[in-house]
């Protein structure tokens, strides 16, 4: 015999309710499997449920990063922050590197170019070069435009004192009397340079610091086209 009275009623799913029939059992609370048949057949509470799911998932999605943060590991975020500070502590570190590339740059084509004929007015490796030519091509070759005499080159860029230890790879090298500049080369490190030579007829490199002879001019400054936190004060023109 059924029960009668719908406490005493055992909610259980369609699909077993012919198999089982009526069983009595304990009075119990009404089954979830229950409340979920009547929700599902509610309009209105359908609707609470789907507005309940969004407002959970706008809360999860709200706190997610700070939940992200809560889980970072300590030393994650003091390695972090430790770069942070190296960062801002050396500002011009990215600046003085890529400087450093463009001076390589410069020397690696210059010694490209060394053995090719000196040609008065030439500026091209078909050609020839003479030695403000072969500084003018070494340059615009990086964009770096310069005019074309050794006069006129030797008014740009910042000065730099006429010291070896001051020189850096990339430097351009003045040579002449105490009143005009009428040779130039490119300073590649360790002493040495390269020019294009009227002397030698072709494109040579030379130690910068050499005794005195007839057709050797005089070196008399440095120009630095290639800026950088090093380079010290010095007269506005060439010595």
């Amino acid at each position: 015999m059924c029960p009668s009275h719908p406490a005493d009623l055992v909610v259980m799913p369609r699909e077993g309710r012919a198999a089982a029939g009526c069983a009595r059992s304990l009075p119990v609370v009404p089954s979830l499997t229950f409340t979920a048949d009547v929700m599902r057949h509610t309009p209105v509470c359908h609707m609470m449920t789907r507005c309940l799911t969004r407002v959970i998932v706008g809360l999860l999605l709200l706190l997610a990063p700070t939940i992200s943060r809560a889980q970072t590991p300590d030393s994650t975020r003091v390695v972090t922050a430790a770069r942070d500070t190296s960062e801002r502590s050396t500002p011009f570190a990215a600046f003085s590197a890529s400087a450093l590339a463009l001076r390589d740059s410069l020397v690696a084509l210059a010694r490209a170019q060394i053995g090719r004929r000196y040609v008065l007015g030439g500026e091209s490796p078909e050609r020839g070069f003479d030695c403000s030519g072969l500084v003018k091509y070494l340059t615009a070759a990086l964009n770096v435009k310069l005019p074309r005499t050794a006069a006129q080159q030797a008014a740009v860029g910042a000065a730099v004192p006429k010291d070896t230890a001051s020189l850096q790879p990339g430097d351009l090298l003045l040579f002449g009397s105490a009143k005009r500049i009428s040779h130039i080369g490119i300073y590649i490190g360790e002493g040495r340079f390269i020019h294009a030579s009227s002397a030698a007829g072709k494109v040579i490199e030379s130690r910068l610091l050499r005794p005195p002879a007839r057709r050797i001019k005089p070196w008399r400054g440095a120009r630095r086209l290639v800026p950088d936190s090093t380079v010290a004060t010095a007269d506005a023109g060439p010595a």
